[in-house]
């Protein structure tokens, strides 16, 4: 058995011993309990004198700096799992069971079992690479999108900016961290020459009003299928946009009305065939609610199924590819619609503030980095302009 001894260290700061199992020890004072008045010792091991030292003198000067942190044996995974629960009450539940799917289908399957205080930037930096290259540890594939990988960053970097404030970790080893770089998906648009065939082929089908509004206003899905018949008011030409619909089901399985992101609403300024379009769907949808009597659910919603209830985004997006293939029409996302109207609000020469405010954006900025693309229509119109004023110059 080797010879144990106890040795104080040089500065006062702790005691180092070797223990009966040939571990060394050192034990250091951190304050006084409050309540008792006595001192409070904590005690740091390792294999080796020289080891213990550098740990006491590490310590012993954090308490001196008042950097001193104690040690923590509570998880990744734990301290997760208290975030979502304790520092996730201001935001909306849809956002809260993002957060959650992450956390359970990501980040605790990966780094769950790592103490806090050991995380660090390399762990958390071979995460996004593997969540990039294979997907996750319980479903391989070829790995997640960056869109995907940034918000999952995002989600940690909050946990961990949280405990941070609080104590637990001295700082956050996220932000050292890089995430893959984001590519700008294709941007498709209805051809010009597609555009009356569209408008003439939906009139007879039952989301005609629905295709009218994306195509002509933008507006986004979730928007458009929240719009209530008390937004749309034609005396004055405006839809004000107040709400959305929620895509996840509630406890008694309908779709739910939520409010805009960071309370934004808003008010846009529709063609004025956009309220005729809307007057037409209301009197059949008042046909349909007479016949179907005491089962209409009177939500008052714009775009509703046939007993007034919300309207399931999966089935539109599905009928709509029908309708697209069964009219020989270019095969395109629903969402392409938005950026079709975008495009035609642009090529008639429409301000791109206007054209920002109907889109939702935060800026105008925004707006010309999305489509900052211009037409070869654009183009020559601009070309057209120019010519114009230099000979006009030339005349004068």
């Amino acid at each position: 058995m080797p010879n144990r001894k106890t040795t104080r260290n040089a500065q006062g700061g702790g005691s180092i011993r070797q223990r009966p199992d040939g571990r060394w020890e050192a034990r250091y004072t951190v304050g006084r309990d409050p309540g008792t008045g006595k001192q409070v010792q904590k005690s740091v091991y390792g294999d080796t004198e020289r080891e213990v030292r550098k740990k006491l003198t590490q310590a012993t000067a954090a308490i001196d700096e008042g950097t001193y942190m104690e040690p923590s044996k509570l998880t990744v995974g734990a301290w997760l799992d208290i975030w979502l629960k304790e520092y996730t009450g201001h935001i909306k539940d849809a956002t809260l069971r993002s957060y959650k799917d992450s956390v359970r289908l990501y980040l605790k399957p990966a780094i769950g079992a790592v103490q806090l205080q050991k995380l660090n930037s390399h762990t958390i930096q071979k995460l996004y690479n593997d969540l990039s290259t294979k997907g996750s540890l319980k479903k391989k594939d070829t790995g997640l999108s960056p869109k995907t990988v940034r918000i999952i960053h995002g989600i940690l970097h909050k946990a961990l900016k949280q405990a941070v404030l609080i104590g637990y970790m001295k700082h956050n080893p996220s932000i050292a961290c890089t995430l893959p770089r984001m590519e700008k998906k294709k941007m498709n648009i209805l051809p010009a020459d597609e555009l009356s065939k569209f408008i003439e082929a939906s009139e007879d089908h039952k989301y005609h009003a629905l295709f009218m509004v994306y195509l002509f206003t933008g507006m986004r899905r979730g928007k458009a299928l929240g719009l209530k018949w008390e937004d749309v008011d034609s005396h004055r030409g405006v839809i004000h946009i107040r709400q959305q619909m929620q895509r996840e089901r509630v406890e008694n399985g309908q779709l739910r009305l939520v409010s805009l992101k960071n309370d934004r609403q808003r008010q846009i300024t529709p063609a004025q065939t956009i309220f005729q379009i809307l007057h037409k769907h209301k009197v059949k949808q008042s046909e349909t609610r007479l016949m179907v009597g005491q089962a209409w659910a009177d939500h008052g919603l714009v775009f509703c199924n046939d007993l007034g209830n919300f309207l399931d985004a999966d089935a539109i997006y599905k009928s709509y590819k029908r309708f697209l293939s069964n009219n020989g029409l270019t095969e395109m996302r629903l969402h392409d619609l938005r950026h079709t109207a975008a495009t035609l609000m642009l090529e008639n020469g429409a301000h791109i503030k206007s054209v920002q405010e109907a889109l939702g954006h935060h800026s105008a900025a925004f707006t010309l980095d999305v489509y900052g693309h211009v037409t070869p229509e654009m183009k020559r119109e601009d070309a057209d302009r120019m010519e114009r004023l230099i000979q006009s110059l030339k005349s004068g």
